[in-house]
């Protein structure tokens, strides 16, 4: 199943495997190490990149994403599928996506061709990676900046999305753990509202398998569900209600999913790869 900017791939399974205790955690040491590594290398041969065209930047994080992403799946045997492609628009759209963990980022960075991700300004600052962040094309938002940091991301959004860009906003402003709930902010209203376009739900369960600063990667395939677009037209109040429905149903029924045992996994071995990766 082909997808804009990458391949739906089936991992592992439709649900986590359950490794042994010492296998998960000498599996999530070596992805742990070798992620901290090979991004610091390649933060430093990216510092050149800072004084080139941003398109150069956004390949380079492309590629340094499906690296990561593939890491991963060698390491600790996490995979991804993605369900609901009919629902992904052709052309530029407003992604907004459940967030729960930091590998929805590297996600859209291969999901989408030449994405800007909305994040928190913060993230700017840090050296190296903060930096390549920014030249790559990123939208920082001050999350206590009130009406004048929404004018800032509608104006950023609205730039990106004439140069054929998408924008991928997750409205909750923070990674939210599984069962979790927090509440959705007025980010996503704003651009649904001023921009007048269509805004495409998107519901994850990948905090099952690489939690917030969680050492532990397990392995297993992470969902990620492409949901009907919400046309435009809706009032704030309709819009947001409508938007937090479907995220959070179809976040619970992969949360479900994920955590139950798959029975075709009786047959395979603990943490053995199934299917094409």
């Amino acid at each position: 199943q082909q997808i804009p900017g990458g391949a739906a791939r089936p991992g592992v399974g439709t649900a986590r495997i359950e490794a042994r205790p010492m296998m998960l955690v000498l599996r999530s040491a070596l992805f742990n190490a070798v992620f901290f590594l090979w991004s610091a290398v390649l933060c430093f041969i990216y510092l050149p990149l800072l004084v080139l065209p941003e398109r150069v930047m956004l390949r380079a994080g492309t590629w340094w994403s499906k690296s990561i992403i593939r890491i991963l799946g060698l390491t600790a045997g996490t995979g991804f599928e993605i369900r609901g492609a009919e629902n992904i628009p052709t052309g530029s759209a407003i992604f907004a996506s459940k967030h729960q963990s930091a590998w929805d980022t590297l996600f859209y960075m291969i999901f989408l061709p030449g994405p800007a991700l909305v994040m928190k300004k913060e993230l700017f600052r840090i050296p190296l990676y903060g930096w390549s962040a920014r030249h790559a094309g990123m939208i920082g938002v001050d999350r206590r900046g009130g009406a004048r940091a929404l004018k800032h991301l509608i104006r950023r959004a609205r730039s990106v999305l004439k140069g054929g860009q998408s924008v991928v906003i997750f409205p909750q402003g923070t990674r939210t753990a599984p069962g979790v709930h927090k509440p959705y902010q007025a980010g996503a209203a704003a651009l649904y509202r001023v921009l007048g376009q269509p805004i495409v739900p998107v519901a994850v369960n990948s905090g099952l398998f690489w939690g917030r600063r969680a050492f532990l990667k397990r392995p297993g395939t992470i969902l990620i569900e492409v949901l009907p677009a919400i046309p435009a037209g809706l009032d704030r109040d309709d819009f947001m209600a409508e938007l937090e429905r479907r995220i959070e149903t179809a976040t619970d029924r992969l949360v479900a999913e994920g955590r139950s045992p798959a029975p075709a996994l009786a047959h395979q071995k603990e943490g053995e790869p199934r299917g094409n990766r």
